[in-house]
């Protein structure tokens, strides 16, 4: 009886730790609703992870298939600059991008 416990609770386990990753693996992120706060202090994702993904975003929207590692990281601190102050804060990202680099970046 003690064996088939100990299996029914290793089942169990492995259960949980499934239901529990998959549960992560489904996060999702709405960028036009991630303010400057949220992105400078790491409140939704790295900062990189959503700088690479505006990147992509309006590099696509210019018809742009090349990456320029440099100018990316050169806009991402311009843009962590101006959401880093205190009255930018509440700004949405999406918009700072737009204030910092112009709309068709």
């Amino acid at each position: 009886m003690p064996r088939k416990c100990v299996c029914v609770a290793l089942i169990a386990t492995i259960f949980a730790l499934a239901a529990s990753r998959s549960a992560q693996a489904q996060v999702t992120v709405d960028v036009t609703k991630v303010n400057c706060d949220q992105f400078v202090h790491h409140k939704i994702s790295e900062p990189r992870l959503i700088a690479a993904w505006l990147s992509g975003y309006y590099s696509a929207k210019r018809n742009n298939r090349v990456i320029d590692l440099q100018a990316l990281e050169e806009n991402m601190s311009k843009v962590t600059n101006y959401c880093s102050d205190e009255k930018n804060l509440k700004v949405p990202v999406m918009k700072a991008v737009e204030q910092v680099l112009g709309k068709s970046n």
